[in-house]
């Protein structure tokens, strides 16, 4: 019997990662010294960070919480929970989910914002145990669908329209 010996120059599509969609959701806690300007930064740079490499999401945030959910290779999603976790603007980060996914959630955006407000409390409510954004407190599927809600009703807000952006559709399927 023979055997064939594996060319190690020749580079396989399976060896990098960067075929792999993954999606990434945590919490963390934001540091006590972390202000609005600190949070403009952030932003800014997640923006153009993401864009170069590919990620997408979404970011949830109040003056205690992050809540945020991350789409891209899984090569750069290794690479950003590496900065995270090094990141002293927040801590207590905790994984809610990690998967492999067939397509992207929050494609349209290289970084979504969306602010705990009076009106959109209805849906912390409607995803959690009470009005008060606490993540911590939350399950995956519903952090997930809570960060679908308020993006949704985030765009239809500021575009006037009750046309549906469809990302709670592409949830349902899922």
């Amino acid at each position: 019997m023979t055997t064939k010996k594996l060319n190690r120059n020749v580079p396989n599509a399976f060896s990098d990662g960067n075929q792999f969609l993954l999606r990434l959701t945590y919490v963390s806690r934001a540091a006590d010294s972390l202000d609005s300007k600190q949070l403009t930064e952030i932003l800014k740079q997640a923006r153009i960070n993401n864009t170069e490499k590919g990620i997408t999401g979404i970011l949830v945030f109040n003056k205690n919480y992050f809540l945020q959910c991350v789409e891209g290779s899984r090569i750069a999603i290794n690479e950003l929970l590496n900065t995270l976790v090094a990141d002293n603007r927040h801590h207590d980060l905790q994984i809610i989910e990690a998967r492999e996914v067939n397509e992207r959630i929050w494609g349209e955006w290289s970084m979504d914002y969306v602010s705990p407000n009076p009106s959109n409390q209805s849906l912390f409510l409607k995803y959690s145990s009470s009005r008060d954004f606490n993540p911590y407190l939350m399950n995956a599927r519903s952090t997930e669908w809570l960060l679908s809600a308020l993006s949704e009703a985030q765009h239809q807000r500021k575009s006037n329209t009750p046309k549906s952006s469809g990302i709670l559709a592409k949830l349902k399927i899922a």
